[in-house]
């Protein structure tokens, strides 16, 4: 092993996360004695801080194999091989550390990371309760554990554990947004005073960005529930004006990828040659308009599993592509799809979803945007079924910016601003008139407001076009066990509701500019 007064000297830079010397040390260390496994994990923590995932996969398998008993090493591992969309591997690895029983808090709350983002929510939960029993004074183990529950259902836990948070450290933002969105605000039960009082003390300075963000939207979210509308898209905009900043969209951007996607396919295409698998259904559309409401009906079958929102589709295609530009989807990686083979993408792409899927005969792949793949779909996957849902324009754009997407999602910048996210609507709105033309009877569109009004008819007419036997259980979607992991968590677990039909007539004439937008644009509201 090393000398021990510069094995000390890399722990340090180790603890003090100076990252490129603890990397360039371990690696020294490494080559003069390579058969401690410190070393190699060491190096794969580095790695993994320095976005270089090929490597600190490589590190930490090495140090996962040559002490097969450190949970910690097995957990990062895991950590790894999830970031690289592995998920068959990082599922195996983390079912080993979780086997070796890891006691460590931090090591338990990493762990249950790992498992969210493998849609394992049930051993999330199961995971992050034992880190809040191993340190029940971190807040932030009982907003993981929160958000855990939500997923499977537990919504009064999941309620519990955020107020434990917020007890614990009131300036956990997202715990406040999380709390507001778990129910309908009323006027005997709500959080408007606290909220309010927080904002208060969090101040408007640029170092709060985060306080303006959760805590504006938390207070869209209640007020709206409480039809204080005014009130409500002030907070709103505010919110989202605070987290667009640094995104710098340009709807100049969208434009030129939706032209190069519909110019990739312009005309219908001969028949495909894809992969033969009938095993995926998609459900796409914009967000917020209903996709997971469609993919709960049809996951109630018995036939059919629910894989959640997953970008593998995506990344097939880019690896495919062989672009490396920083974008998941761009121009460039449109036009080095050119030669792609469809049967290998399809294959990929299949390859990639498990294990969790193939343990029935069909699976709901669940990401909204997956409309921008329609094509490559369609001809990758000539047997597979495409869902799109449309709601009335207004309410999907309201719905949009009311919403606070996932800040690192390659797909929302649009959303930050309420005209911007018009602007994308009418580029959706073309895009799907297009899907349709060069690909007739691959896309079934789905009216939400018929849905509502005639659940059992819209329902069956789903079920049919996925070429499913009927089974009665697509009716009872909100008793449907499986884990939901979606904003749409929190509804899904209840019965078809109206009260979100229209909902942006309740706004008056705030919306107007909207609307003109929109009517502008050829577009009905």
């Amino acid at each position: 092993m090393t000398d021990q007064p510069t094995f000390e000297h890399l722990t340090a830079l180790f603890n003090q996360r100076a990252w490129p010397q603890a990397l360039a040390m371990a690696r020294t260390l490494k080559a003069g004695s390579s058969s401690h496994p410190m070393l190699y994990y060491i190096a794969g923590i580095a790695s993994l801080e320095m976005q270089q995932l090929p490597e600190a996969i490589d590190y930490l398998g090495r140090a996962a194999t040559m002490a097969p008993d450190n949970a910690e090493f097995a957990v990062h591992h895991a950590k790894a091989l999830v970031l690289a969309r592995r998920t068959r591997d990082a599922r195996q690895e983390a079912d080993r550390a979780l086997a070796l029983a890891p006691g460590r808090a931090p090591t338990l709350d990493t762990l249950g990371v790992v498992y969210t983002q493998i849609a394992a929510h049930d051993q999330a939960v199961e995971v992050f309760r034992q880190a809040v029993s191993s340190a029940p004074g971190h807040a932030v183990y009982h907003y993981n554990l929160a958000t855990a529950m939500i997923a499977v259902g537990d919504i009064d836990g999941a309620e519990r554990e955020i107020e434990a948070c917020l007890a614990l450290e009131p300036r956990y933002w997202r715990a406040h947004l999380t709390l507001a969105q778990l129910r309908r605000q009323t006027p005997a039960a709500n959080h408007v005073v606290r909220l309010e009082a927080v904002l208060g003390e969090a101040g408007p300075d640029a170092g709060q960005t985060q306080a303006q963000v959760c805590l504006n939207m938390a207070l869209a979210k209640e007020l709206e529930d409480l039809g204080e509308y005014a009130r409500a898209l002030d907070h709103m905009a505010r919110g989202k004006t605070a987290a667009g900043q640094g995104h710098d969209y340009r709807v100049a951007r969208d434009e030129q990828l939706f032209s190069a996607l519909q110019a990739r396919f312009p005309e219908p295409p001969p028949p495909s040659r894809g992969c033969a698998s009938g095993e995926p259904i998609f459900v796409v559309g914009m967000p917020r308009t209903g996709t997971t409401l469609v993919e709960r009906i049809i996951s109630s079958h018995p036939d059919v599993h629910s894989a959640g929102e997953m970008l593998n589709f995506g990344m097939a295609l880019k690896f495919m592509s062989g672009t490396h530009t920083r974008s998941l989807v761009d121009i460039e990686t449109v036009a080095g799809t050119r030669h792609v083979d469809f049967r290998t993408l399809g294959q990929t792409y299949l390859d990639s979803t498990r294990p969790a899927t193939g343990r029935t005969p069909h699976f709901v792949d669940k990401l909204p945007h997956n409309f921008l793949y329609v094509g490559y779909i369609a001809q990758a996957l000539p047997n597979a079924k495409i869902v799109c849902l449309r709601r009335n324009p207004m309410d999907t754009c309201l719905s949009n910016f009311r919403q606070l997407f996932a800040p690192n999602s390659p797909y929302f910048d649009y959303s930050f601003d309420l005209l911007d996210t018009g602007r994308y609507y009418v580029l959706f709105d073309a895009m799907m008139h297009h899907w349709q033309r060069v690909f007739p009877g691959r896309v079934l569109e789905v009216d939400y407001e018929a849905l509502v009004d005639d659940q059992e008819r819209m329902s069956r007419r789903i079920i049919e076009f996925c070429a499913l036997p009927w089974h009665e259980d697509c009716l009872r979607f909100e008793a449907n066990p499986s884990p939901v992991a979606t904003a749409s968590a929190v509804q899904v677990r209840a019965p078809i509701y109206r009260s979100a039909l229209q909902r942006w007539r309740k706004y008056g004439e705030a919306l107007a500019p909207l609307r003109e937008l929109l009517a502008g644009a050829g577009i009905e509201v």
